[in-house]
C-alpha cells in the first residue's frame, strides 16, 4: 500500500458523514469488486476493521481471481474477506448471510461497447436482476447500484444542469448506447424490486471520476492523460478539446457512495460528480497537466480519427454534463479535492506504487 492510498483509506474512514457503526458485525456483497470504485470501498470496509475492530466481512464477486490478488493484495488472506468467482450476469446462489449489497459489476470502459456490447448489456440488466434477487432473499438492509451519468443521453440546451428528474434521449439502435440503455434498464429493475419487493435499492449516477486503481488502458479521457504523463509522451486529444466535463476524485465519490448506501432514500438516483467549480473542458485539463508537469517536457497535440471506432463512433455527443448536486449535496456531502490535485494524487499513486507504509 502506498502512501496516496493510506491517506485515502484515512480520509474516508475518518468521515463525520457516515454512520460506520451500521457495518459492524455486518456482511457486504460487492460485484464488480476489482474495479477502481467498488475495490476502494471494500479495502474501506477492511480498514475499519484494521484500525476499529468493526468485525465487517465482505465478500467480493469478480471474474478474474488473479486480479482481484493484485488489487486486494495483503487483504487475500484475511479471515473477514473472501473473494466469490463468478460473472453477474449467469445465475448463482450464495448460502451465507448477507447484510449489505454493492452492485458495481459492469463494463464501464467505452472501448467495450464497441468489442462487446453484448456482454455491456448482460452485466448491467442480467446481473443487476440476479443481485436484487439476492437482495431479496437475503432481505438486506441496504442495497446500493452503481448507474451512470450517461443514462441522461442527449439533453437539450447548452448550460444543463443534469437533475435527477431529467430524461434524455438515448437511441436504442446505436450500438454505443448499450452502456446507457442497460443502465437505464437496471435502475427500473432497482425501482421495481423496491415497489414489489421492499428491496431497499437505492441508485448513484457516476460521472467521470478518477484516481489511484484507475485503467490506464480503458479509452476514458483520465486514463489516457495519465498514462502520459507517466510515460512522458505526449497528450494526444481525439476530438477538438471543447466539451467541458467536471471531475471527482475517488475518494470523494467513495465517502457519497456509503452515504447514500445508508441514508439514501430507496428506488431513488443521486448524481455523483464533480460540481461547476470542477468543471474544465478536456483542452484546458490537458494544458493544465503540462504545466503542472513542466519537467515532462510533454506536449499537446491533436490527432481526431472519424474512423476510430473507439473515439469517434463510441464517443458521447453531448459538449457538456455537469450533474447537479443538490440532493446528494442535501445529504451533507461536498467535493473537497480539486480537479488538479486529484490528477497530483493519482499521478502520484501510480509512480510511488512500491511506497510501504509504516
Amino acid at each position: 500500500m502506498n502512501r496516496i492510498d493510506r491517506e485515502d483509506l484515512e480520509y474516508i474512514a475518518g468521515s463525520k458523514l457516515v454512520d460506520w457503526s451500521r457495518f459492524k458485525n455486518k456482511t457486504v456483497f460487492v460485484s464488480g469488486a476489482n474495479g477502481m470504485l467498488p475495490s476502494l470501498m471494500v479495502k474501506t470496509l477492511l480498514y475499519l476493521n484494521e484500525c476499529f475492530d468493526y468485525n465487517v466481512k465482505v465478500v467480493a464477486m469478480v471474474r478474474n481471481p488473479q486480479k482481484a490478488r493484485r488489487v486486494f493484495g495483503r487483504y487475500v488472506d484475511n479471515p473477514l474477506f473472501s473473494l466469490f468467482v463468478h460473472d453477474v450476469s449467469q445465475a448463482f446462489a450464495y448460502e451465507d448471510e448477507v447484510d449489505f449489497i454493492i452492485h458495481a459489476a459492469s463494463q464501464a470502459a467505452p472501448s467495450y461497447y464497441a468489442t462487446d456490447p453484448v456482454g455491456t448489456l448482460r452485466a448491467n440488466t442480467l446481473g443487476t436482476v440476479n443481485m436484487l434477487e439476492l437482495a431479496r432473499e437475503k432481505t438486506v438492509e441496504g442495497f446500493l447500484f452503481f448507474s451512470t451519468g450517461a443514462v441522461y443521453g442527449e439533453v437539450p440546451g447548452i448550460d444543463v444542469f443534469l437533475d435527477e428528474r431529467m430524461s434524455g434521449i438515448v437511441n436504442p439502435l446505436e450500438v454505443r448506447n448499450c452502456y446507457a440503455e442497460s443502465k437505464r434498464a437496471g435502475e427500473n429493475a432497482c425501482v421495481c424490486y423496491h415497489y414489489q419487493y421492499n428491496v431497499p435499492a437505492k441508485i448513484v449516477r457516476v460521472f467521470h471520476t478518477f484516481g489511484p486503481g484507475i485503467n490506464l488502458n480503458d479509452g476514458r479521457v483520465f486514463s489516457d492523460f495519465c498514462r502520459s504523463l507517466l510515460r512522458g509522451e505526449d497528450i494526444v486529444l481525439k476530438s477538438d478539446g471543447t466539451a467541458k466535463r467536471s471531475f471527482l476524485y475517488v475518494a470523494d465519490a467513495v465517502e457519497a457512495f456509503f452515504k447514500v448506501l445508508i441514508d439514501g432514500v430507496s428506488a431513488e438516483a443521486y448524481n455523483v460528480g464533480g460540481d461547476e467549480a470542477h468543471e474544465i473542458s478536456i483542452r484546458d485539463l490537458a494544458n493544465l497537466l503540462i504545466k503542472m508537469y513542466p519537467e515532462k517536457r510533454i506536449r499537446v497535440i491533436d490527432e481526431v480519427d472519424e474512423n476510430d471506432m473507439t473515439y469517434s463512433k463510441m464517443r458521447t455527443p453531448q459538449a457538456r454534463l455537469l450533474p447537479g448536486l443538490n440532493k446528494i449535496e442535501s445529504l451533507g456531502w461536498r467535493q473537497k479535492t480539486s480537479v488538479g490535485e486529484s490528477f497530483r494524487r493519482t499521478i502520484a499513486a501510480l509512480d510511488d506504487d512500491s511506497f510501504q507504509c509504516r
